[in-house]
């Protein structure tokens, strides 16, 4: 068949196995836009060379792609496209695993199990004194959360070096639940020697001294969802002891993220008492 052929709208429907609704939302959004709409009778058609782009979009549907990311691989070179759908899946598997360790973290919930990660780590306490931080605070959804830490505590650690330094490790408080159904907010805190106050170009704000419990975990087990069942150890450990939760729970950074492995303890989850 000639690519420039005309084909109606039905007929090019049938032959890309788009259903007529289909075609006329992909026409809504640009990515299958007629090549001729008849002035008249508003009749619209294809041409035949738009079939392959066509059944490409019924192939990348079934991947659960969303639109979004299909209006990206159209829009690429040739040569580029395969590019764009590794990327994707590559992400839709990490999102898939990450799933996996969710629905048994669920699982052991909902049958009494608290889960193995008590069994392998004990759980401590320790005081922590009055600390001078700089403070940044955001509402954020679960993608956002990892980039955002991330760039906020090399945005606080850059103003923290101006005036000597950090004073204490970095942590990250949770004011609410980061899910799909609520978004924190977060705040990033970077310790400061409080003789420095005047000299500080970011907010800053005083953390009172407390008493926490908290359990050290390794980079391997910082990723999400594995992190939870650091969360529930610390919690559960807390309400066996009828021990009141003072404050915010928080990860405590203690050491060099970049250069740690992921069998090194990086983070302490703690939780004021």
């Amino acid at each position: 068949m000639p690519d420039d052929l005309l084909l109606s709208s039905g007929e090019f429907a049938r032959r890309s196995r788009l259903s007529p609704k289909a075609l006329r939302l992909y026409e809504q959004l640009g990515l299958l836009v007629p090549d001729e709409v008849d002035g008249a009778n508003r009749y619209r058609r294809y041409r035949a060379g738009r079939l392959a782009d066509a059944r490409l979009i019924v192939w990348l549907r079934r991947l659960d792609m969303p639109l979004a990311d299909v209006a990206r691989v159209l829009a690429a070179p040739a040569a580029e496209r395969a590019g764009h759908v590794s990327a994707y899946w590559e992400a839709a598997e990490a999102r898939f695993a990450a799933q996996r360790h969710l629905a048994a973290h669920v699982r052991d919930l909902v049958s009494g199990n608290e889960g193995g990660f008590a069994m392998t780590s004990a759980v401590n306490t320790r005081d922590i004194p009055a600390q001078l931080v700089l403070s940044e605070q955001r509402h954020i959804t679960p993608e956002e959360l990892p980039g955002w830490i991330g760039a906020a505590m090399d945005r606080l650690g850059a103003v923290a070096e101006a005036v000597g330094g950090p004073a204490g490790p970095a942590f990250v408080v949770y004011h609410g639940e980061v899910n799909h159904d609520s978004d924190g907010p977060v705040e990033i805190c970077v310790p400061v020697d409080a003789a420095s106050a005047d000299r500080l170009s970011a907010p800053t704000r005083q953390e009172p001294a407390h008493r926490e419990a908290y359990v050290r975990i390794t980079k391997a087990q910082v990723a999400f969802p594995q992190i939870l069942s650091a969360f529930e150890t610390v919690a559960q450990w807390l309400k066996e002891r009828g021990l009141p939760v003072s404050s915010a729970p928080r990860e405590v950074y203690f050491t060099d993220w970049t250069s740690a492995g992921p069998d090194d303890e990086v983070c302490d989850i703690a939780f004021p008492m």
